[in-house]
């Protein structure tokens, strides 16, 4: 079973970050994916009728700095209920998001059984600048 589900065109979860664009220094970026974290195949093995349920169970953000990455079990939330937050440096970043899936399999129509092991799919890099912000002093009166 677990070679067919290596197989199966799992999909490649995007990463979103906040603020869109350009970040900032001093603050953290917002890192997120709003792709679905389950899908559903059904395939016949010897005509047998097999539905696999695949599930994202460890999402792996490469931030794209030396700190390495953030790994949770949580595809993360927009502001303001963000869950994954990473502060960078001032520079230009790549980040992207492995998923690690697990899956259940029925055989015509069985009870669930787990398929052993899991399978990875890395999701498209998005590159991005983190600018540092410089204050300056105006006249108000001016």
């Amino acid at each position: 079973m677990f070679s067919y589900f290596q197989r199966l065109p799992l999909p490649t979860l995007t990463t979103q970050h906040q603020p869109p664009g350009d970040g900032l220094a001093g603050l953290p970026v917002i890192f997120y994916t709003d792709s679905p974290t389950t899908q559903t195949f059904t395939v016949d093995i010897r005509g047998f009728t097999v539905v696999i349920q695949a599930t994202a169970q460890q999402f792996t953000w490469h931030t794209g700095d030396p700190t390495g990455q953030i790994v949770t079990t949580d595809p993360g939330q927009p502001y303001p209920a963000q869950t994954i937050e990473h502060d960078y440096r001032s520079g230009t970043y790549t980040a992207y998001l492995t998923v690690t899936w697990g899956a259940t399999f029925t055989v015509n129509g069985s009870a669930p059984a787990d398929v052993p092991g899991t399978t990875t799919t890395d999701g498209p890099p998005v590159t991005f600048d983190v600018r540092q912000a410089r204050t300056v002093l105006t006249n108000p009166y001016d």
